[in-house]
């Protein structure tokens, strides 16, 4: 209907002048002038529209039928609904502020450079990061935090990372930064201060229970020693009751002395010096104790190593790390099993492998096993002598020397745990294997095994892919 009215208009015009050209003797030339006449009044309507648009409420819309007013009613439309489609978002927006000032944690809005676009009110007492005071400065120009600028350069979600607020020197904060939208990240500070405490209570308590046991242990150790080696002070009745308390005794000073180290290793034996730890020669001597271990078990336990490899960090810590692993793996494997130290670099750093032919380890009990005191089977821990703290050691060192522990087991078939160090933690040496107290590459151990199965598992440079496969 509007595109006939329009029809119709132009029809008419051009009826008139041609009318009043034909009476005049110029038809051609009044037709042209009518187009233009026509087109000059197409631009003013144009331009009342163009008005109307940008400044609705300083210009009206061109009052013309047809087509004009079908673009206006459209225009209304559209404009209407991008009415109420901006109050829903306003509302949506004043309730997510709302929502995230009410949150005890920080909360802050940054863009992708790390600009900051908002801030709730906990953000200014944990942080000092004030809004809109704020608004448009760069977070790492106000938090000078090495984690944050590396948490800002990686791509997707960081890593937890803690450190102590700008304002509030005792209070401690784990913070993250996580993608939202597009280019839009949220970075949360939480306040685990309270955590942190009870955190020093609980080792402070240990250390300290651990420390006044070792006293008292000691002297009923002396003691039973003392009974059990001289038959004319103790009856030959007591000697399966001496004996077992010996044993019990005995994985008591064991448990003290793992509780000691952890906590040693928690507070973080703050100043103590890092060294070249000679790690093949560390090996050679756990390769030893784990043969003593093995005894009647008779396993298969092969060692390989790369000579030169070594790493800066802290010998004691190195070692009780490394031989908790083998011990573990000795003290979990069937007798006639097979145990597996490896030594060796790779591109992405140093890595030691403990794999062994053993019972096993459930995948529901993977995420806890580096616990302290966790089982998967306590009593049968306990029949070996265990503590539950051997793996919760290798952790701690592992963690001071910025490497990391991957553990792959299956039930039935065995378990593989690999220490990945760093390449910056790597100290490379070249030494003549054949020199006073050298270690050899391959080294393997066993009682009266067949040959091949020493064969199968040897080589002088085990490949990165085969660590942790079963």
């Amino acid at each position: 209907m509007t595109i006939r009215r329009d029809l119709l208009r132009v029809a008419l015009w051009g009826a008139i002048a041609l009318s009043i050209g034909i009476a005049v003797g110029y038809p051609i030339t009044l037709l042209l002038l009518a187009a233009v006449a026509h087109i000059a009044w197409l631009y003013r309507r144009l331009w009342q529209l163009s008005n109307w648009v940008r400044e609705r409420k300083r210009h009206g819309a061109p009052d013309v039928p047809g087509v004009f007013e079908s673009i206006c009613r459209e225009v209304d439309f559209f404009r209407d609904r991008h009415k109420r489609r901006k109050r829903k978002l306003t509302g949506y927006l004043k309730q997510f502020q709302a929502a995230t000032a009410a949150l005890p944690d920080a909360t802050v809005v940054l863009d992708a450079r790390g600009t900051i676009q908002w801030a709730n009110a906990a953000a200014a007492e944990y942080l000092g990061i004030r809004w809109p005071e704020d608004e448009g400065q760069r977070i790492t120009n106000l938090l000078r935090q090495p984690e944050l600028a590396a948490a800002l350069a990686a791509e997707g979600t960081s890593p937890v990372f803690e450190f102590a607020s700008p304002r509030h020197e005792q209070m401690q904060l784990s913070t993250r930064i996580v993608p939202y939208g597009e280019d839009r990240r949220l970075f949360v500070a939480r306040d685990v201060t309270r955590l942190h405490q009870l955190n020093q209570v609980r080792s402070d308590f240990v250390a300290n229970v651990s420390h006044e046991l070792r006293t008292p242990l000691t002297v009923l150790m002396g003691y039973i020693e003392t009974l059990g080696a001289s038959t004319s002070q103790a009856p030959a009745s007591w000697a399966g009751a001496l004996e077992q308390m010996q044993k019990s005794a005995q994985r008591m000073s064991v448990m003290v002395e793992d509780l000691l180290l952890l906590s040693r290793l928690e507070a973080g034996m703050a100043d103590a010096a890092k060294e070249t730890v000679a790690v093949p020669v560390l090996l050679a001597q756990i390769f030893r104790d784990a043969q003593a271990l093995s005894g009647g078990d008779r396993h298969l336990i092969a060692l390989e190593l790369d000579h030169g490899l070594q790493l800066s960090g802290r010998t004691q810590e190195l070692h009780s790390a490394f031989s908790n692993l083998v011990v573990n793996a000795v003290r979990y494997t069937p007798p006639r099993g097979l145990i597996r130290i490896a030594w060796y670099a790779d591109a992405d750093g140093a890595h030691l492998r403990v794999s062994d032919t053993g019972i096993g380890i459930p995948p529901d009990h993977l995420p806890r096993i580096t616990e302290r005191f966790y089982r998967v089977d306590r009593s049968r821990a306990r029949s070996r002598g265990g503590t539950g703290l051997g793996l919760a050691i290798v952790k701690h060192v592992l963690n001071r020397h910025g490497a990391s522990l991957h553990i792959e087991s299956v039930p039935g078939q065995g378990s593989t745990f690999r220490c990945d160090f760093p390449l910056a933690a790597i100290v490379r040496r070249d030494e003549d294997t054949d020199s006073p107290g050298a270690v050899p590459t391959s080294v393997a151990a066993s009682v009266e095994l067949p040959p091949p199965a020493l064969n199968d598992t040897m080589s002088d440079h085990p490949p990165p892919g085969d660590a942790g496969s079963r």
